[in-house]
């Protein structure tokens, strides 16, 4: 009979296509935010469907290499050199995007603004998974007293 209780490659391999989802819509949640906010100063109050779609493929391509690549850096337990290098790497990658895409008209002061938006934006998530997985174990040193407790109730 197959061990229930172990881990299989698929469901690691799943966990991580899930990971990457969640942070795909995530990010791209959050840019959308700043190139609306951006339109919507100009005066514009559409946005548009290619750069959307842009930003979308390119969040979901960045996750895969940030997953898979750079150590999962948003997800560290502590912010040091390398996952500021994947951090400022990825930032270089989306304004690169950015100006190629012409998400901003090209406008210089409002991609380093995006740069620094899209870095305080990794630090927030950096953030939400390590506070996330402080309130996680809590919960789980609590269940795991909770089991205890009933199984010596048990053996009595």
């Amino acid at each position: 009979m197959k061990n229930k209780k172990k881990v299989t490659l698929w469901e690691l391999y799943l966990t991580k296509e899930i990971g990457i989802e969640f942070k795909a819509c995530l990010y791209f949640f959050a840019f959308l935010f700043y190139y609306c906010v951006y339109r919507l100063i100009n005066g514009v109050y559409d946005a548009s469907i290619l750069h959307m779609t842009e930003l979308i493929l390119a969040c979901y391509i960045i996750g895969y290499i940030q997953v898979y690549l750079l150590w999962n850096f948003d997800e560290a337990d502590t912010l040091k050199a390398k996952e500021i290098v994947g951090m400022v790497g990825c930032t270089c990658v989306y304004c690169l995007l950015s100006w190629l895409f012409n998400w901003f008209n090209k406008d210089l002061l409002v991609t380093f603004l995006f740069a620094a938006y899209i870095l305080l934006v990794y630090v927030c998530v950096y953030l939400i998974y390590k506070y996330k997985r402080i309130i996680d174990d809590k919960k789980l040193n609590e269940d795991l007293k909770l089991f205890q407790t009933e199984h010596k109730k048990e053996d009595s």
